[in-house]
């Protein structure tokens, strides 16, 4: 494994120094709350299935990858304060049912897996495992992994362990996730060669 200094996406495009930086900084940190929320509100129906893939874990983890762990973190964080002021930016929140009362409903172990996959994507990227698909492919399963398990937990929690909790939210969504997977894990070292390219 790479030694846990490489630069991430993020990092090698645009300055590199300065208030440049930090002007790039702010424009990515807010690029990345509009990503997640436009994400969050994607769902993609799924022929003779009742249910949709949606697009927030795919930008959660893609966010995480391409921005490292302190920019990355910043970002879903500012993400689930709007969230928890009230703005209807969650994949199921409404006019209606927003805020911190959504929060704490059946999705909130899995909002919380959000900033924990971000984290982790992060840190995988800061050891250049970004790079390659292979290397995405594994970082990317590790991320699902720490999305649903608070997710379940959390459910587990609200409805009891009785309840058919893998049935609900574990197992309508792996074939969706799958594919969202092997996107990212083509998408984000795609980049990482346009990068590269536009260098030399």
């Amino acid at each position: 494994m790479a030694a846990a200094t490489n630069s991430v996406l993020a990092e090698a495009i645009g300055p590199g120094a300065g208030s440049a930086k930090r002007v790039k900084q702010v424009a990515l940190f807010l690029a990345g709350i509009v990503i997640l929320t436009v994400a969050a509100k994607i769902k993609v129906p799924v022929p003779g299935s009742p249910v949709a893939i949606g697009m927030a874990t795919f930008a959660v983890l893609t966010v995480g990858a391409a921005y490292g762990p302190r920019l990355g973190l910043a970002t879903i964080m500012g993400y689930m304060m709007l969230g928890m002021v009230g703005f209807d930016i969650f994949q199921s929140s409404t006019a209606d049912l927003n805020g911190v009362e959504y929060m704490m409903g059946s999705t909130g172990g899995y909002l919380l897996g959000y900033v924990l996959a971000v984290l982790t994507l992060g840190a995988f990227a800061r050891r250049g495992w970004d790079r390659t698909t292979a290397h995405m492919i594994v970082a990317l399963l590790v991320g699902n992994i720490v999305i649903y398990a608070p997710g379940l937990l959390w459910l587990g929690q609200l409805y009891g362990w009785d309840q058919p909790i893998l049935a609900w939210g574990l197992t309508p969504f792996i074939v969706g996730d799958l594919l969202k997977l092997a996107l990212a894990a083509l998408l984000v070292p795609a980049l990482w060669k346009m990068v590269g390219s536009a260098r030399r």
